[in-house]
């Protein structure tokens, strides 16, 4: 899978080691199965090879669905905590039985490392859209934990490089690739549902807030925590061990993100989804009003941002309506239609929870065909700019109004200001 073409892959020289073993050889000798590719085993030269880069707790269940898949081979992990880079390769090591996963406190080394095709970003949402266009410019495949950048500015660049690179980029939103969740989106898509006119997502937190600083603590050594690092391009700050919890570290930058950010990645990036908006964000967000926000697409389609009023089909529940019917599911894996015969005899796996091994296989099929899989940059860069604008509308509490080209915020300085961030050196995108 490696694309260099400067120097030979590891793919390509156990390929060509493997032949020349076997015909200079005189002496009987075996190789086993797994080694040869038999007996349904994939064979190293047809594997994926994926290293990780800051795997902490969702990290580390992304990694058990790419350890499933039977063509990937971790190894190799980067992370500024000492004791996640040790508890990943021990993990590893296990899984593959040798010892092989090596392990790094900078991510640049894995990056620079030519046997690797891709590479897991889970990180703290302070690093993800940075470590992801390194990562690009490095001429590797990515998947992304989300959310994937931190305001309006980062997601028009993380787009914009991973166009540039070509590299596959999946977006770790892993609701796009589960049955009711997909099947929802084509009864809207498709028009079963008639014109779509509105589309509800569940922010789980309707508010924004500057994040903050905690009192500083004694900080350990750079091994054991690379504090510096782990910061990243997110403002300085005295080390304080509760800012350790990477997955909730500087959501939406100097906002934070709160609940429409998080939930939003998934929800609004669904209702995009939907609404065939993929390649755009909404753009007039109306004062939040009752615990409500409403905002509206280019097509006139509505979206509300809402905590109440759900039916009781799980967390992360989305809402599509068209002028001829609805439909609303979330992660229970059931679904209500507004009409039996919407459902027109099919049958919808049920599936409970929120897995990601379908998101994984989709994100590794596409490595392999160079196809794009369903969780794009495209589609993370304006599912994100309408949570980021949307959190600008909640954090002034008034009315805002994006450019549709330029997707700044129209005669609006304070917006403005909040669309992006300056970022520490050395870590600009």
């Amino acid at each position: 899978m490696s694309r260099s073409i400067k120097t030979r892959s590891r793919r390509q020289f156990l390929q060509s080691s493997t032949v020349a073993a076997a015909s200079s050889l005189a002496i009987p000798h075996f190789v086993s199965a797994s080694t040869l590719g038999l007996a349904g085993a994939v064979a190293p030269s047809d594997r994926i090879v994926v290293g990780g880069i800051g795997i902490g707790r969702r990290g580390t269940y992304d990694l058990g669905c790419f350890l499933e898949q039977d063509d990937v081979q971790f190894v190799a992990v980067a992370d500024v905590k000492q004791s996640q880079r040790e508890a990943i390769k021990a993990r590893v090591d296990a899984h593959h039985n040798n010892t092989d996963c090596d392990t790094y406190r900078d991510y640049r080394e894995v990056l620079s490392r030519e046997d690797i095709d891709a590479v897991l970003i889970a990180t703290g949402p302070n690093w993800h859209a940075t470590a992801a266009c390194a990562a690009a410019r490095a001429g590797k495949d990515i998947y992304c934990e989300k959310p994937c950048t931190k305001n309006i500015a980062q997601s028009l660049q993380l787009a914009e490089t991973m166009r540039r690179t070509g590299v596959v980029f999946q977006a770790g939103t892993q609701r796009r690739n589960l049955p009711h969740f997909e099947f929802a989106c084509m009864l809207a898509r498709t028009g079963r549902l008639g014109k779509l006119h509105t589309v509800h997502a569940q922010p789980r937190g309707m508010k924004a807030e500057m994040s903050g600083w905690l009192p500083p603590q004694e900080q350990p050594p750079v091994d054991v925590i690379d504090w510096n690092t782990y910061l990243g391009p997110a403002a300085y700050r005295p080390y304080n061990e509760k800012f350790l919890d990477g997955f909730n570290f500087e959501k939406g930058g100097g906002l934070v993100g709160g609940g429409v950010l998080e939930w939003g990645s998934h929800c609004v990036d669904l209702c995009q989804w939907a609404a065939r908006a993929d390649s755009t964000a909404a753009i007039t967000y109306s004062p939040p009003e009752n615990a409500r926000l409403t905002a509206e697409y280019p097509s006139g389609v509505k979206l509300v941002i809402r905590d109440d009023g759900w039916l009781p089909l799980g967390s992360c529940p989305v809402r599509f309506e068209g002028d001829e019917g609805w439909i609303e599911t979330g992660d229970s894996g059931k679904f209500i239609l507004s009409s039996p015969e919407l459902l027109a005899g099919r049958e919808i796996e049920e599936i409970g929870g929120y897995p990601a091994t379908f998101h994984v296989r989709d994100f590794l099929d596409c490595c392999r065909t160079r196809s794009e899989p369903r969780a794009s940059a495209e589609a993370a860069c304006y599912a994100h700019i309408t949570c980021h604008a949307a959190n600008v509308a909640l954090y002034l509490g008034r009315q805002v109004t994006l450019d549709p080209t330029t997707y700044e915020f129209v005669n609006d300085d304070e917006a403005n200001r909040l669309r992006g961030e300056a970022l520490r050196e050395p870590y600009r995108i």
